[in-house]
């Protein structure tokens, strides 16, 4: 039984992308890096479509193979077949978008890692676990890569899986252009026509553009060089026309491409096509392997590539499966994709990864509070947040689920300690205390700070409102908010929205979910909400409803805390567990105050203060643990 649906093998490579549009690679100032190499895109496009992917490379033994085999697992890729080589580097591609006609790019592949790709890489086991294998054509170009994919198509073949070549052809990677020749896409070359013919015999699927069945057919005529393949294949020949869409081709090729079978193509502006083939493959792959007619997959195949042309990188700009089908239902309304709001904001939500379905949180990112305390220096404070830290940690063991709230101004060591820990991590933005609302220095007037910021912190900021307010404090207040929100998604970091109006005014149980509606109307989409606790269920069955209107995919609520005792909190935690909205607490004082008042005066040393916040965070978790179990199990 076939535990996946697609297996590709090939390039795996780390892509720095020139932030700067319009210039040249040689005067950009800045990258953005994402994962990259033609097999790696098609997976990943392919798993958030839905489907079970994975992918056979090599990486390095460092930080860029590190970065690839993660940001695999995190877009859901089975990674069994991605080996690390002691020896060799990870592939890097350095790339610039021009113009809509020039994307300069660089490929850094000198005896990397991905072609030291061998036969006993394969698994036969693995490989015959898939419905289909795809391949890639440049591990054609180089016999021992050629010899790796062989032996998986051998495999492949022998267990019914279906198999598909992405002609894919590089000349400078089949050593047929130089190095500063990494754009091209099309030089002749009567060696690499051979070598692509001897194996075109074994796919089910072949996938080109006209320039590349031009190599794969010896022929600068499209037609001839499709009859040219089509002699040595029986495989369904799917022929890229750029803003013509493209055409499957079954049996015998017809005396013009427009009478192939075609799906309806998109009016979008080109922004970048580099990467766009890949999400053209995996929209393909999902009609095909779904059993699709060709229109309806090739018209997958056209979104997903459209996707991609009007967007910032490769794998970052492909869609989900919920993103690709609101778009098929809705149809384009503006041709540059990138900047309609509704769309990037379907695609933002659906494309978060980590799953925080339970959020138990550790909050100890307050500033004011510490340094009110008698004892308090700046030193002493950040050597209490490691501590805190450590006592997050201690109750975390490991697991998932769970996070901490930390400043960088006073916490600042504990706060980058956290990277990579597993933690849920919480950065405050807000100046403690500020109404209206002020956002800390070190931001910058337009949040330019948040380019620094680690992309693992999530962007906090509170506010305190209150429907009663002013006009013009509303407005100061949610102008601030969309500036701080905006530049967080401009930078690729979660949001998270805290209110309080009962530090402003009365509250009944319509005032949350007014606030929510005001936010929204703003157009700030928060990624959390985090809101006091609620004191009547009508009241989170209005603010739940607010939030449901407007986004259907907000990862969901957190409760605070407000220094309560224990006994009020697992009150409010009974209230709220019985809403699935409402993914767990973040709460601060109740664990950390009297740890922080007697380590401050010198009352208890590091060790006491530790096991003392330990405990307490612990005994919180199992009462929203207890209480979510009690309204039904978790969400």
């Amino acid at each position: 039984m076939s535990t996946l649906d697609v297996i590709t093998i090939g390039r795996s490579s780390v892509d720095l992308y020139g932030a700067q549009v319009g210039g040249r690679l040689e005067d950009m100032g800045s990258f953005r890096k994402y994962i990259g190499g033609s097999p790696t895109n098609i997976a990943c496009g392919a798993a958030r479509l839905g489907l079970r992917s994975a992918v056979i490379t090599k990486v390095g033994d460092e930080h860029m193979g590190r970065f690839i085999r993660e940001q695999l697992g995190r877009e859901g890729v089975d990674v069994r077949g991605v080996a690390t080589d002691p020896d060799r580097l990870t592939a890097l591609v350095i790339l610039g978008i021009r113009d809509e006609d020039s994307f300069p790019l660089i490929f850094y592949r000198e005896n990397c890692a991905d072609m030291a790709l061998s036969e006993s890489d394969i698994d036969e086991g693995f490989v015959a676990s898939a419905r289909a294998l795809v391949v890639t054509g440049t591990h054609l170009s180089n016999p021992r890569t050629a010899a790796a994919v062989m032996k998986a198509l051998r495999i492949a073949r022998e267990s019914g899986a279906q198999t598909a070549l992405d002609i894919d052809y590089r000349p400078n990677l089949w050593g047929v252009a130089s190095h500063g020749e990494g754009e091209s896409r099309f030089v002749e070359s009567a060696a690499v026509t051979e070598k692509l013919q001897s194996s075109l015999h074994l796919f089910d699927l072949i996938v080109g553009t006209e320039e590349e069945f031009h190599i794969a057919g010896g022929s600068t005529n499209t037609l001839e060089a499709l009859r040219a393949v089509r002699a040595v294949s029986n495989a369904t020949l799917v022929c890229k026309r750029g803003a013509k869409g493209a055409v499957a081709l079954e049996g015998a090729i017809p005396a013009s491409l427009d009478d192939g079978q075609a799906g309806p193509g998109f009016p979008i502006e080109v922004f970048n096509v580099l990467g766009a083939g890949d999400g053209f493959f995996a929209g393909l792959l999902k009609g095909w392997l779904d059993g699709e007619a060709w229109p309806r997959t090739l018209e997958y195949a056209n979104a997903c590539g459209a996707f991609a042309v009007s967007r910032h990188g490769c794998t970052p700009a492909y869609p989900s499966l919920e993103e690709l089908r609101f778009f098929l239902e809705r149809g384009v309304k503006r041709p540059d994709l990138r900047n309609d709001a509704e769309l990037e904001q379907i695609h933002w939500a659906t494309n978060r990864k980590g799953d925080w379905s339970t959020m138990r949180v550790f909050a100890f990112d307050h500033r004011m509070q510490l340094e009110e305390m008698d004892g308090y220096s700046l030193e002493k404070g950040g050597a209490f947040k490691e501590l805190c830290l450590r006592a997050a940690l201690q109750v975390q063991a490991g697991q998932s689920g769970f996070g901490i709230l930390c400043d960088n101004r006073i916490g600042r060591k504990a706060l980058h300690a956290a990277s990579g820990s597993g933690l849920w991590i919480g950065r405050p933005c807000e100046w403690p205390g500020s109404r209206p609302l002020s956002l800390e220095p070190e931001l910058g007037l337009d949040c330019g700070g948040l380019e620094e910021w680690a992309r693992a912190n999530v962007v906090k900021v509170l506010c305190f409102c209150h429907p009663s307010d002013a006009a013009e404090m509303r407005a100061e207040q949610e102008e601030t908010v969309k500036r701080l929100f905006e530049a967080s998604r401009r930078n690729g970091l979660e949001f998270l929205l805290e209110i309080i109006p009962s530090k402003v005014g009365p509250v009944d149980d319509a005032t949350n979910g007014t606030l929510i509606e005001q936010f929204y109307a703003a157009g700030i989409y928060p990624d959390w909400w985090k809101l006091e606790p609620l004191k009547t269920p009508k009241a989170w069955e209005n603010a739940i409803a607010a939030i449901e209107r407007h986004d259907a995919h907000t990862r969901g609520i957190v409760v605070l805390g407000l220094d309560a005792p224990q006994d009020e909190l697992a009150a409010s935690f009974s209230i709220a567990a019985a809403f699935p909205l409402v993914k767990g607490f973040a709460v601060g004082r109740t664990i950390f105050g009297d740890a922080a008042r007697g380590w401050f005066g010198g009352k208890i040393d590091d060790e006491t203060a530790v096991t003392e916040m330990a405990q307490r965070f612990r005994r919180l978790c199992t009462v929203w643990d207890n209480a979510r179990q009690g309204a039904g199990g978790n969400a």
